[in-house]
């Protein structure tokens, strides 16, 4: 019998890789629990959308009836709390939305989750599907409950040109986003430590890959630089990101789900360190080797004329990285992609994929800047 899994914001980014990756493994029941914010799209999970494993729940983490009524009626194993506000620029011109989701409802959700693994029969009092009391092979929930809530490694802060993040660095966060974050991962380790929920935590670095909404900066620099558009770098482009391709994150949540023990946390690298300048100067080589016509088209010898710096961001953190040693020793994850051929498997698929950026860049984001405050 598949075990089942509720995602919440399982229409952002990182969520519906998550569970486009769940739902081809064949062996869980997925339900998505998403608001549906300017950055959710359900156009992001179109290839499993017919599966009988996916079902899709639009609902308010914040609205605790509505959690309540979904955790009653879908009776998961484990919960993957993936929804959030997260992008820096927004949570500087408006933070009062990121700490209303992220605080405010994650720990809605937690109470919800508590008050529904406190109510799950013990080992030996079994249950079906449907909630009622037989004799069936599959084990109690209760023991088997697990609630994974997915950080940032921003709630560290700033690093020098040294060092790295560590699972237990102290908490340094210097923005809304980051702050937002922070209160939320030691709202769940309070949760943990008061009622015993079963809980665990990832800690990851700035994700790239498919379906990522254009405000964030790889898809923006892509799209951007097709439509001949200026291509923004902050300041003098030195801050330092670490790149985790999002195929290998959504590997890593759920090795992280089965294997990983309760109460502690893992950081999730992807060992691929590179300042936003070099950044945008590959997305800008690979798409002079994969589109010379448009090129041409825009009467440019390469995509890199079209760099300009601006002001910079407030506030900007100058490095981050990830130490990802205690899951690769513990778990056994390591990254598939290094950062040269997963932004080549990005780029050509915003190039293939028009359909789904398109709308959102007429609707949603046409590439304004943000975050001006």
């Amino acid at each position: 019998m598949k075990k089942r899994v509720l995602v919440t914001g399982g229409a952002g980014f990182i969520g519906s890789a998550l569970i486009r990756y769940l739902v081809k493994r064949g062996d869980v029941k997925i339900l998505n629990l998403d608001k549906l914010t300017y950055a959710g799209n359900l156009e992001s999970l179109t290839e499993v959308a017919g599966s009988g494993d996916y079902r899709f729940a639009q609902a308010d983490i914040c609205d605790a009836q509505s959690v309540k009524k979904i955790l009653h009626e879908f009776q998961p194993h484990a919960i993957m709390h993936l929804a959030a506000e997260s992008h820096v620029d927004r949570s500087i011109d408006g933070p009062s939305t990121f700490i209303q989701t992220n605080v405010v409802g994650t720990a809605v959700l937690l109470e919800c989750a508590t008050e529904y693994w406190r109510g799950l029969p013990e080992d030996g009092d079994q249950r079906s599907e449907a909630g009622d009391q037989r004799s069936t092979p599959f084990r109690s929930l209760k023991s088997d409950f697990r609630f994974l809530h997915i950080s940032t490694d921003e709630v560290y802060g700033s690093l020098g040109t040294e060092g790295l993040f560590h699972e237990d660095t102290p908490y340094d966060p210097r923005s809304p986003y980051s702050a937002s974050k922070a209160a939320s991962d030691h709202l769940l380790m309070a949760w943990h430590h008061t009622y015993g929920l079963p809980v665990l935590m990832t800690n990851c670095s700035n994700n790239y890959g498919p379906f990522h909404f254009p405000e964030k900066l790889i898809p923006l620099v892509i799209l951007n630089a097709l439509d001949g558009k200026p291509l923004p770098v902050y300041g003098r482009g030195d801050h330092v990101r670490d790149w985790l391709f999002v195929d290998d994150h959504a590997k890593a949540l759920t090795l992280v789900l089965e294997k990983g023990a309760p109460g502690e946390k893992y950081n999730v690298g992807g060992n691929n360190e590179r300042t936003n300048l070099q950044v945008v100067e590959t997305i800008c080589d690979t798409l002079d080797q994969l589109c010379p016509d448009h090129l041409q088209s825009l009467k440019l010898k390469s995509f890199r004329e079209l760099i300009t710096f601006v002001v910079d961001r407030p506030g900007h953190d100058q490095r981050y990285a990830i130490d990802a040693s205690k899951i690769r020793a513990n778990l056994g994850w390591s990254p598939e992609e290094n950062f040269d051929t997963g932004i080549v498997k990005t780029v050509q698929w915003y190039l293939d994929n028009n359909w789904w950026w398109q709308p959102i860049r007429a609707k949603k984001y046409s590439g304004q800047r943000l975050g001006t405050k």
